[in-house]
């Protein structure tokens, strides 16, 4: 199948499924829909010009550079924040070089390990977000990880297609971290120390910080491999948005990675959006479905896993969230290089999605 091909297969499929389900116009009547789609999928002419073409408007770009550097620069950021408008397409966020990976890959780590180098990559970072706010980027995104993303091996779904998995009970949890032995209070001094030194000049460069959860979550008790996940729990998102009060510090709010953190995430996401929403600490949505719940789960299609996303984007509407919805994970299909098809049916979902509220409206 051509590229050209993949996105109006994906668009019908998915508006099917959308429009299949039964609208609630009563409840979001007289609202406006502020959010719209976003991706995070690269940033290459020849996606930004697919994007463009699907009609997203708004992106996360990939990361520049892993190091305060050139590409880091005001006028690289300039230059490329005009490349992507070229495309009819708006700049809305940049990651930091403060990826999900494993702290013994991470780009920063000083900051993590608490180590020698602490300050100076909070400096690093301190810069990078003058820089971002000099060339007109609202916001940037990171994580404040030690364990990475943690998944078993893939199992089958859909069609054969592969799905991340997690299953706390068959994990590895035997092998310590290279981190050590991390309690809830030596994470929190860790993050705190972060966020005491950079959310002040987030607030004076006014650049919002969305930040990632730790994905997944567990056990508070007994955590994984040696490492409590602080983050990886909505008491712990809770916590962290009011260390530092500013209405640039917030989360980078993946719904697949806070479903994980539920006994029932079909019926309980929607509180945790209207609190983390109604006080505008939502500044991204990372738009992923699973099946399952707390420690035993599956990312899957929008359409297949457990929460039903029409309803969610109701709740975001309730709550008047501007920001993008985007796709970050999406199940594997063979034959689908770089998970083109997959991101291109979650584009068209979304849209279908997002044109039934505005009928509503």
């Amino acid at each position: 199948m051509k590229r050209r091909d993949i996105f109006p297969v994906a668009v019908g499929a998915a508006a099917q499924v959308a429009m299949a389900q039964t609208p609630n116009p009563k409840r979001t009547a007289g609202k406006k829909v502020l959010m719209k789609i976003g991706t995070q999928n690269g940033h290459s002419d020849a996606l930004l010009k697919m994007f463009a073409a699907f009609g997203i408007n708004n992106i996360c770009s990939g990361t520049f550079s892993n190091k305060l550097d050139e590409k880091w620069s005001v006028d690289a950021l300039k230059a490329f924040k005009d490349h992507v408008a070229s495309f009819g397409i708006a700049l809305d966020i940049v990651p930091l070089p403060l990826s999900s990976v494993v702290v013994e890959r991470a780009e920063l780590p000083g900051i993590m390990m608490a180590s020698g180098d602490r300050d100076r990559d909070i400096d690093s970072v301190c810069q990078m977000i003058k820089n971002v706010a000099a060339a007109g980027i609202p916001c940037v995104k990171y994580n404040m990880s030690i364990l990475g993303v943690v998944r078993n091996e893939p199992t089958k779904g859909r069609g054969g297609a592969n799905y991340s998995t997690f299953n706390y009970a068959k994990a590895n949890q035997d092998t310590p971290s290279i981190a050590g032995k991390i309690t809830e209070d030596i994470y929190w001094e860790r993050i705190t120390y972060f966020l005491n030194r950079v959310v002040p000049v987030a607030e004076e460069y006014k650049v919002k910080l969305a930040c990632h959860p730790h994905d997944p979550g567990m056990p508070r008790d007994k955590g994984f491999r040696g490492v409590q996940t602080v983050l990886g729990n909505v008491e712990g998102l809770k916590k962290f948005i009011s260390i530092k009060e500013s209405k640039y510090h917030g989360l980078n709010f993946c719904q697949g990675t806070v479903s994980e953190m539920l006994e029932n995430p079909n019926k309980e996401i929607h509180d945790v959006i209207r609190y983390f929403g109604s006080r505008k600490k939502i500044f991204n949505v990372h738009f992923r479905n699973i099946e399952g719940k707390f420690l035993n789960f599956r990312e899957t299609f929008p359409d297949n896993g457990d929460v039903n996303f029409l309803d969610v984007i109701r709740t975001y509407k309730d709550v008047e969230y501007d920001g993008m919805l985007m796709p970050d994970h999406v199940p594997k299909i063979d034959g689908d290089t770089g998970g083109q098809q997959a991101f291109a049916y979650c584009f068209g979902y979304i849209q279908a999605l997002l044109q039934m509220v505005r009928q509503e409206a």
